[in-house]
């Protein structure tokens, strides 16, 4: 008589159920990560006021154009990987609105005090105007660059211009998040606090 007709077991058969059920555990578990991945960004960084003041964007990598600094000499974006990057678009003539862009990036990079190393500040030129001298002196460490042109500025998604905002990128160089041209500074400090908390790069 065989021993699956007698009831007993058929040797390694109980270890051929147990291998195939780890089997499918570890498929689950693999077709199941995206979607658990994607609850936590959802839970961690959905713009409720409560938590978050920046909005979120679907995170994309930008293009990484030739940009000129004020002296002529090139510049790109990706020589910032390993950061992360607060970055505004406006013209070089820099109204009320751009200055206190300029102010609340070095106010809430400062406020991070031991982390502010991991923050750049880049101020992308929309037009051929030049900067204020006595306004750069205020702002040390700040890059500023000048884009090649329009095609790259609509790489940053706005309602109604680019310059409406202040962008974040991840230290990859993906866009991630953006925040209102007059922002709360204080939930802007919280907002960064975070990702730098939560990133194991940059």
């Amino acid at each position: 008589m065989s021993p699956s007709a007698s009831g007993e077991p058929i040797p390694g058969a109980t270890e051929d159920r147990r291998r195939g059920r780890r089997i499918a555990l570890v498929i689950l578990a693999l077709c199941a990560a995206p979607t658990v991945a994607a609850w936590f960004a959802y839970v961690l960084w959905q713009p409720q006021p409560r938590l978050n003041h920046g909005e979120l964007i679907e995170a994309r990598a930008i293009s990484d154009p030739e940009l000129r600094r004020l002296d002529g000499s090139p510049f790109r974006l990706s020589q910032l990987r390993g950061r992360w990057v607060l970055l505004q678009i406006d013209s070089g003539a820099c109204a009320e609105a751009c200055g206190k862009k300029l102010l609340y990036m070095r106010q809430v990079r400062l406020a991070q005090g031991k982390d502010a190393e991991r923050i750049e500040r880049m101020w992308v030129l929309a037009d051929a105007a030049p900067p204020d001298a006595a306004l750069l002196l205020d702002h040390e460490g700040l890059r500023v660059a000048r884009a090649p042109g329009g095609r790259f500025l609509a790489e940053f998604p706005a309602a109604r211009s680019p310059s409406d905002h202040i962008y974040v990128l991840d230290p990859l160089g993906n866009l991630m998040l953006r925040f209102p041209s007059d922002p709360d500074a204080q939930r802007m400090v919280k907002d960064l606090a975070r990702l730098l908390k939560a990133s194991h790069v940059g």
